[in-house]
């Protein structure tokens, strides 16, 4: 099952005492993704979700976009608290390659009555970011989850920007990698990506950006803009 790096599972288990429940189709879609093996340490851990519907909430973010939403588990987490923002107004585009995927995401969403709050959006996430900056989404989106192939971080990166508004957050998933960015003889084509994206991100004229050990490492990145610019 998937937790936060560093922990072991006597503090899992206390942070998920103390932090907000989770929904009955968020237990559910967990269970059902540990019993898929290794796959499932594509899920975000239970307080990586925790945190994610919290910030959602702090930004009052009313539209988001999730780039890699495998069984389902962070949607659920980011739409449910988009629809306590901004009611029938709330809506989170769920981008995947697999429209397998998808459906499987689809009965927990369902489930948890999110079914008019998400819209999954199979197939390339590139094109897809493209086609929702095209459709009059560009410069409006509040929130952009990117949790998908690492390799392709960085060109994520420009089109979310296009579609954020000034002062929108992006989160990137797995940043820590396991801990192999931090070793320098770690030099696979994923985890060059990624210490490469953290270190452009850094000195990133257009943003602000910080890391945080959350979950396998999450980079919090605002657009520039705004009034707290």
């Amino acid at each position: 099952m998937s937790r936060s790096i560093g922990l072991d599972s006597v503090i899992v288990d206390y942070l998920a005492e103390v932090n907000p429940p989770e929904t009955a189709a968020m237990r559910r879609c967990r269970a059902e993704t540990a019993a898929l093996g290794q796959q499932a340490r594509m899920q975000v851990s239970a307080e990586q979700g925790a945190f994610m519907a919290m910030l959602v909430r702090i930004m009052n973010a009313r539209l988001a976009v999730e780039v890699g939403t495998f069984t389902g588990y962070s949607a659920l987490a980011i739409a449910e608290a988009l629809r306590r923002n901004a009611g029938p107004g709330a809506r989170l585009w769920a981008c995947d390659l697999s429209a397998e995927w998808l459906a499987r995401a689809q009965g927990y969403w369902d489930e948890a009555g999110l079914g008019d709050v998400i819209e999954p959006r199979p197939g390339p996430a590139d094109a897809t970011l493209e086609a929702l900056a095209a459709d009059g989404l560009a410069g409006r989106i509040d929130l952009v989850f990117i949790d998908a192939d690492k390799t392709g971080y960085a060109g994520y990166l420009e089109r979310a920007l296009v579609l954020l508004r000034p002062g929108g957050v992006i989160l990137f998933d797995n940043m820590l990698w396991g801990g192999s960015v931090a070793r320098p003889e770690a030099d696979d084509a994923d985890t060059v990506a990624l210490r490469t994206l953290a270190a452009g991100l850094r000195d990133d004229p257009r943003v602000e950006a910080m890391m945080a050990a959350i979950g396998d490492g999450v980079s919090i990145v605002r657009k520039k803009g705004g009034p707290a610019a």
